[in-house]
């Protein structure tokens, strides 16, 4: 027999189902916007935690920002004018042989240092020296015929006077006697032309410099027409380099040029260190009218054969000298929305935005025209956490933080783990040492935070001139 559910049991079903299903979605819900308000408490926190530079928003004002400081200083700093030139030798020489013949000898080795007038080879000197002896026996025939003739003129002479000879024939033997006196004439400039020729048998140095590379062996057949020559032979000593500027620094390198020599650099390939110096000697009379620049050549000793023919350099021109400007470190100088500006430290250490007009300034220094003074003292170190008005801290020179190469290895022993687990300090001493800790790594940051190098103390050298 069946039995029919009655009506209520189903409605009765149909409630539980709706309500267990709201249930869920309920507890669904609820826990979504635990999740999400645990994300949102965490991502607040954190961002409460973060700490905040001691002269921005948030830092507390009894700290003082450490820093390090520098006074400006009074010095006469020279004005450079930058460039890029390619070294030259002064002279170079193709040496070539000037007679044919065989190479019977070569004196020098490549690459050697060789002085004006050393024979760097020989030629075969046999069918010249037959050549020579040649003009000199004929010149030796013409003047005994001219002796002869001489003696003839002087009989022919005394015949006239006593009118028992013509006088023709006197006056035809004076001519005989000239004829032969130039011919010998011409016996003395054959043996001459046969003494050069024999004397270009032997290759000589035309100038004190290096030889290169040998482009005959011997035993070859030189020749005087060959284009490569035996050797070419550079000067080193002095040498040239010739650099370019542009057009725009023409009247101020003319005007300096005009009070005397001026003097030029050359730097080595770190681009730091000065290997040789110089002087101008010549400005060329155009402009290259394709790149603008004007060409400038100068000379150098070279004594320690640092330059080399072909290689690029970069030079240094000066062109004048500011006498007693002032000097500050380049690190000093910040610039901002309205231009370059220091902080300048007051008497109660607050450190004070100053505006300053900067002549010129390098990696190292910068020459300031106006806004600072001697007395002075301008931040160097330490600007990520330095504000308008805020107070400061100098530190020195021996305790100046320094970041490292390598982030270094932490050591942590068991009571440091323990430490950890309860999240407190064991004692007073692992909490200073934290604070000091802390205090390195921000120090760290303000130097990375820098505008430029600080050097510890001022320096003594020149501000190098940005064109």
């Amino acid at each position: 027999m069946l039995f029919k559910p009655e009506v209520k049991d189903d409605a009765k079903i149909a409630k539980k189902r709706v309500v267990r299903g709201i249930g869920r979605r309920m507890v669904s819900l609820t826990i979504t916007l635990l999740i999400l308000g645990g994300l949102g408490y965490l991502g607040w926190t954190a961002f409460q935690q973060k700490p905040a530079g001691r002269g921005g928003p948030g830092a507390r004002p009894d700290l003082p920002v450490p820093v390090l400081a520098a006074t400006p200083r009074t010095q006469d700093v020279p004005v450079y004018l930058d460039a890029v030139g390619s070294v030259r030798a002064l002279n170079t020489v193709t040496v070539r042989a000037q007679v044919d013949g065989k190479l019977i000898k070569v004196n020098f080795v490549e690459g050697q240092d060789v002085k004006q007038g050393d024979v760097l080879a020989e030629i075969d000197p046999v069918i010249y020296q037959a050549q020579y002896d040649q003009a000199v026996a004929k010149k030796a025939q013409d003047e005994a015929l001219l002796a002869n003739q001489k003696l003839d003129l002087a009989r022919y002479q005394q015949l006239a006077a006593s009118n028992a000879g013509s006088k023709q024939q006197a006056d035809t033997q004076r001519s005989v006697v000239a004829q032969q006196e130039a011919l010998v004439q011409a016996d003395q400039a054959a043996i001459d032309n046969a003494r050069a020729m024999l004397g270009y048998t032997k290759v000589i140095a035309p100038l004190t410099g290096r030889a290169g590379l040998r482009q005959v062996d011997q035993g070859n057949i030189i020749r005087a027409s060959d284009v490569t020559g035996l050797a070419i032979i550079t000067q080193l000593q002095p040498i040239a380099v010739q650099f370019s500027l542009p057009q725009q620094q023409i009247v101020r390198v003319n005007a300096a040029a005009a009070n005397g020599a001026l003097s030029v650099d050359v730097f080595g390939n770190d681009g730091v260190t000065v290997i040789d110096t110089g002087t101008l000697k010549g400005i060329d009379n155009q402009v290259d009218p394709t790149t603008g620049t004007l060409k400038l050549k100068a000379e150098f000793p070279n004594a320690k054969f640092q330059l080399w023919p072909g290689q690029f350099v970069n030079v240094r021109l000066k062109v004048e000298t500011l006498e007693k400007a002032i000097v500050v470190p380049a690190s000093a100088v910040q610039r901002g929305p309205i231009g370059t500006f220091s902080y300048v430290i007051g008497p109660d250490n607050v450190a004070t935005a100053k505006p300053v007009v900067v002549t010129q300034q390098n990696e190292n220094d910068a020459v300031i025209a106006s806004g600072l003074s001697t007395s002075d003292r301008v931040v160097t170190t330490g600007f990520a956490n330095l504000s308008d008005g805020a107070k400061v801290f100098i530190g020195t020179a021996d305790r100046a933080p320094t970041a490292d190469l390598a982030p270094r290895k932490r050591s942590r022993s068991p009571d440091a783990k323990g430490d950890s687990k309860g999240g407190q300090a064991k004692d007073d001493g692992q909490g200073k040492d934290g604070e000091r800790r802390g205090k390195r790594e921000r120090g760290e940051g303000d130097q990375k935070g820098q505008t430029g190098p600080a050097p510890a103390e001022p320096s003594g050298g020149a501000a190098k001139s940005q064109p």
